[in-house]
């Protein structure tokens, strides 16, 4: 389950980043079902928008709730893409039921 993962030292601990549906990760013994789930629910956001898109909006997203929260966490949490995969990656059949563009629902602050 975790073979997608490549280790990169240059990746901070205890973090983990997609890239195009391969994850890095400084060190894989924390990874988990979970996180593998997250992350392919952000691969699965990578191929609605054709990966480039993906990460276009994201970093713009980004930005906007930089502005919108000042604090870096607070603006990573609160951009779209995290929403979904925070609010369904602990749901491992989530993924076969997903509607397309279901980021979307969570553009929108609650």
């Amino acid at each position: 389950m975790i073979g997608r993962v490549v280790r990169c030292r240059w990746m901070p601990k205890g973090y983990c980043m997609n890239l195009f549906g391969m994850y890095l990760a400084r060190d894989t013994s924390w990874i988990d079902k979970y996180v593998v789930n997250h992350e392919r629910i952000h691969t699965a956001q990578m191929r609605e928008l054709l990966f480039i898109p993906f990460y276009l909006w994201y970093v713009l997203e980004w930005v906007v709730r930089l502005l919108q929260y000042r604090k870096h966490h607070e603006a990573y949490m609160n951009i779209s893409f995290e929403r979904e995969a925070y609010a369904h990656g602990h749901d491992l059949g989530y993924l076969p039921r997903r509607k397309r563009f279901s980021w979307l629902r969570h553009l929108v602050s609650e």
